[in-house]
């Protein structure tokens, strides 16, 4: 069992907690940065969809899992993410400036998206954000004149650093550098005052509010900041498919987005991880499993979405930590044995916000 002597406060703020937690990451930086050398252009492409999956996820669990915001609409920051890229590309913008473009954009929509909703809490805040996917699908399909409408955009080539973007092994880096700086920019933002309100608000609104915490503002601010990683993930993604048509931004969509943070832990960045690698490599599991199951079975329409919904119902009935907390779990049972006791994560019933007041 580690024990950690804290002697300083600035062992609070660190970003790693010990020793071995620098070995460790250092190690899969060795294994990711060499994964081109023995994984072809496939795994390559899977791995990549992985990345970007996973910074779209940090946003949504910066959200969900540290506001306390459930938001069924963040397909919709994907798809402006993705055509704001693509139409800046097209008008001959560099790519850095067009990435940047379209987090900055996403940014503001999300911004906007978030002042309306301030007023609304759960159930009705995620209807409120379906809403505003469906009116964002809307616009795609009868702005024709920008977004190509049923008959799609072509995602233009482009080089970034006189390097082909559209080559696997130099996509692959971008996804994988994009991802390191996202999850870097939100462990320094959770640590900062900002990141302390956003926990605050998602514990107890009254309890922050009465601490001097600016609840709107601070909602506010997280609908921006998850619509600007989510729209970056977005022009990412547009590389990724290399051509953009409605159907690739769908209800879907946003519940395989809103499964990742769950399955992969709520409140936690490794969560994100977890669910990223999870949501990533599922439809080709599934696509492996229609081959190999009786065609009345495989042949069934809508089997990938109602996968999605039960594994999130199982998840949230008999996991509701996630992957990542099931992984803790698992280590704490090795550094307890074998004084580790049965009682030691009994679940405890969970109350809703309205009855802590009672």
């Amino acid at each position: 069992m580690r024990f950690i002597r804290k002697t300083h406060y600035n062992q609070d703020i660190n970003l790693f907690a010990h020793n071995g937690q620098v070995f460790w990451y250092s190690l899969l930086a060795v294994i990711v940065l060499t994964a081109p050398l023995w994984l072809d252009r496939f795994l390559l492409g899977e791995f990549a969809q992985v990345f970007i999956y996973a910074i779209a996820g940090v946003g949504l669990m910066l959200l969900v899992g540290y506001t306390g915001l459930v938001s069924l609409g963040h397909a919709a920051f994907l798809a402006i993410g993705a055509y704001v890229h693509a139409w800046l590309l097209g008008q001959g913008v560099p790519w850095i400036v067009a990435a940047s473009s379209a987090t900055v954009f996403s940014a503001v929509i999300g911004a906007l998206i978030g002042l309306p909703a301030l007023r609304m809490t759960g159930i009705y805040l995620a209807v409120a954000t379906l809403a505003f996917a469906v009116i964002v699908e809307q616009v795609i399909v009868h702005w024709e004149s920008v977004t190509g409408g049923f008959g799609g955009m072509a995602v233009p080539p482009t080089t970034l650093l006189g390097l082909d973007v559209a080559s696997p092994v130099t996509f692959y880096f971008i996804c994988a550098a994009v991802l390191l700086l996202a999850i870097f920019a939100a462990m320094n933002l959770l640590r900062s005052p900002t990141g302390r309100s956003m926990v605050a608000v998602r514990d107890s609104e009254t309890s922050a509010q009465s601490m001097g915490v600016h609840v709107a503002r601070t909602k506010t601010l997280a609908f921006a900041l998850s619509a600007a990683f989510t729209g970056l993930a977005g022009a990412l993604f547009s590389h990724r498919i290399g051509y953009l048509a409605p159907d690739a931004f769908t209800l879907n969509t946003s519940i395989q987005l809103l499964l990742m943070v769950v399955v992969g832990g709520l409140g936690s960045l490794h969560g994100v991880i977890f669910g990223a690698i999870f949501i990533g490599l599922l439809p080709q599991a599934l696509a492996i499993l229609r081959d190999n199951v009786p065609p009345a079975i495989g042949s069934i329409p809508g089997l990938e979405p109602g996968v999605f919904g039960l594994l999130l119902i199982l998840f949230l009935i008999y996991e509701p930590d996630g992957l990542y907390g099931r992984w803790l779990k698992i280590r704490r049972y090795f550094e307890d044995f074998p004084l580790y006791r049965k009682a030691t994560y009994k679940r405890q019933r969970r109350f809703l916000r309205t009855e802590r007041l009672k």
